[in-house]
C-alpha cells in the first residue's frame, strides 16, 4: 500500500505530518510522492484564516477526482479544517472516507485500515492531552532543519484568532521527550532545530509552574551534533530577561527571534485582545538590541482589523519605521467565524485591507534592503542547503534567516560543498532580500 501526505498550512501542523508518516511507516506503508500511484492519500488540513480554508477545501476536493482516475482507495482528512468542521467534510464530500481531529493523529493507522476496510470513521478526542506516540518522525524539510514543537494550543484567546478553538488551551510537552525527539532528529542528520508552539515563550508554565524555556534551551545545547537553535512565536510581553541571557549566553542559539506584534497602535492591539502595547513593545526591542547587539527580529502584522482608522493605519507605518524591524510579514485582517472579532462593528473592505497591507511593505522593503547592504564585507556562518549547478552556486542561509519565510545567501566556493556543512562566508553583495558571498578558508 502506497500513502501520499499532503501537509498544510503551517510548521506545528508538518511536525503531526511527520509524526503520522512515522507510524505508517512503522506499520511498513510505503510513502510516496505521486498522487497517480498512491492508494491512501492523507491531507493534513488548516483553516487558519480564509486562505488557508480555501485551499485545504481545494486541495480535498482534487484528491478526491483521484478516485475517478488514478488507483487512490481512501482518501483520510486531518488537522485543523477536520477539527472545525468535522460534522460537514464527509456530509459535503461524500469521497473522504476518515477525518481525524488535531488532537487524535496518533490514530492514523486505524483510520487507514479500517478506511481500506471499508469502514468510514471519525475520530476525535478532547483538546486537553498530547497523543502518546514513540514512533520515529519522518523528516520531510528535505534539508538539515527540523521543527520541535514545544507546546499545542494557547491560552491568550485573541479576538481574531480560532486556534484555541481547534488546538484547545496551551499544553506544554514534557521536557523529556522533547529532549529525545531532538536527540533522534540529530542521530537522523539534523543541524538545526527551529522550536514552534503556538507561544513557546510560556512554555512549562502549565506543567512546571513557570517558565522553563531557558531550561530547555540550555538543555538542547548540551546536545552533540547540533550546531543551532532558533526561536519561533514569542510573544513580545513574555520576553524575560533570563530568555535574553540565556540567548546572550548559548552560543548554539541563534541571534534571532520570531516576535509577532499584530499592530502598532495600542487601541487596536486592545481591540484584538494583545496583552501589550506599543510603549512594551519598544522597550523589549531596544533590550534585545542592547543585549545582543546583532540580534535579527522578525515580526508580523496585521492590516484592516475592524475598526482601524485611517489614523491608527498611519501610526503602524510610523512604527515600522521607527522600529526597522529586521524582517517583517504583514498580512489583511481575516474574519474568522465563531471569533469575537468577527462580530465588530467598523469591518474594513478588502482594497483598503490591501492597500494598507502594500503601504506597509514598502516601508519595510527599504528597510530591509538596507540591513541587506549593511551586510557588506561581514564574516558569516552559513549553513549550505543545496547547490544551483547551472550556476555554480550555492545556495545557504546564514543565523538572520529562517527556512521558507526569510532570504538565501548564494556562496561561491573554489571547492565543492556539502548540503548540511557549515562555512564560513564574506559576503560581497547585497540583492534586495538575498546575499551573495565569498567562502572564507581559515
Amino acid at each position: 500500500m502506497k500513502i501520499l501526505f499532503v501537509s498544510l498550512g503551517c510548521d506545528k501542523n508538518l511536525v503531526d505530518s511527520e509524526v503520522m508518516l512515522g507510524l505508517l511507516r512503522e506499520r511498513q506503508y510505503e510513502i510516496t510522492d505521486d498522487e497517480q500511484e498512491a492508494d491512501v492519500i492523507v491531507v493534513n488540513t488548516c483553516c487558519f484564516i480564509g486562505d488557508a480554508k480555501e485551499e485545504s477545501i481545494n486541495t480535498i476536493l482534487e484528491m478526491a477526482e483521484l478516485k475517478k482516475t488514478a488507483k487512490l482507495k481512501v482518501l483520510i482528512v486531518t488537522g485543523c479544517l477536520a477539527q472545525r468542521y468535522q460534522q460537514d467534510i464527509r456530509k459535503e464530500i461524500p469521497e473522504v472516507d476518515a477525518v481525524l481531529g488535531t488532537n487524535s493523529y496518533d490514530k492514523i493507522c486505524e483510520a487507514v485500515a479500517e478506511a481500506l476496510q471499508g469502514h468510514a470513521l471519525e475520530y476525535y478526542k478532547e483538546l486537553q492531552q498530547f497523543p502518546e506516540v514513540s514512533a520515529k518522525r519522518v523528516n520531510t524539510t528535505g534539508g538539515y532543519f527540523s521543527y520541535l514543537k514545544i507546546a499545542e494550543g494557547c491560552d491568550k484567546r485573541c479576538t481574531y484568532c480560532i486556534i484555541p478553538s481547534i488546538r484547545g488551551n496551551y499544553r506544554s510537552v514534557p521536557m523529556e521527550r522533547l529532549l529525545e525527539e531532538a536527540q533522534q532528529l540529530v542521530k537522523q542528520g539534523i543541524v538545526e532545530l527551529i522550536l514552534v508552539a503556538q507561544e513557546t515563550t510560556v512554555y512549562g508554565t502549565d506543567l512546571y509552574g513557570k517558565k522553563m524555556l531557558p531550561t530547555l534551551l540550555h538543555k538542547l545545547c548540551e546536545i552533540p551534533g547540533l550546531k543551532w537553535i532558533r526561536l519561533l512565536y514569542c510573544y513580545p510581553e513574555e520576553i524575560t530577561d533570563e530568555l535574553i541571557q540565556t540567548m546572550k549566553e548559548e552560543e548554539k542559539i541563534c541571534n534571532y527571534i520570531d516576535m509577532p506584534i499584530q499592530h502598532g497602535a495600542d487601541e487596536i492591539l486592545r481591540y484584538m485582545g494583545r496583552r501589550t502595547n506599543q510603549k512594551e513593545i519598544v522597550s523589549i526591542v531596544e533590550k534585545l538590541r542592547q543585549e545582543i547587539p546583532d540580534i535579527c527580529i522578525r515580526t508580523t502584522m496585521i492590516t484592516g482589523f475592524p475598526g482601524e482608522t485611517e489614523a491608527e493605519h498611519e501610526e503602524a507605518v510610523a512604527f515600522v519605521e521607527k522600529m526597522k524591524f529586521d524582517r517583517l510579514g504583514v498580512f489583511t485582517y481575516s474574519p474568522e467565524e465563531d471569533t469575537p472579532a468577527a462580530t465588530f462593528d467598523g469591518q474594513i473592505d478588502e482594497e483598503i485591507k490591501v492597500s494598507r497591507r502594500d503601504q506597509i511593505m514598502q516601508v519595510q522593503q527599504k528597510i530591509a534592503f538596507a540591513a541587506a547592504e549593511e551586510m557588506l564585507y561581514k564574516k558569516l556562518t552559513v549553513l549550505i542547503e543545496g547547490k544551483l549547478p547551472e550556476e555554480n552556486v550555492f545556495i545557504g542561509r546564514t543565523y538572520r534567516d529562517a527556512p521558507n519565510v526569510d532570504g538565501y545567501i548564494f556562496v561561491h566556493s573554489n571547492h565543492e560543498l556539502m548540503s548540511g556543512e557549515m562555512v564560513q562566508v564574506q559576503v560581497t553583495d547585497a540583492k534586495e532580500y538575498d546575499l551573495i558571498g565569498q567562502v572564507v578558508w581559515e
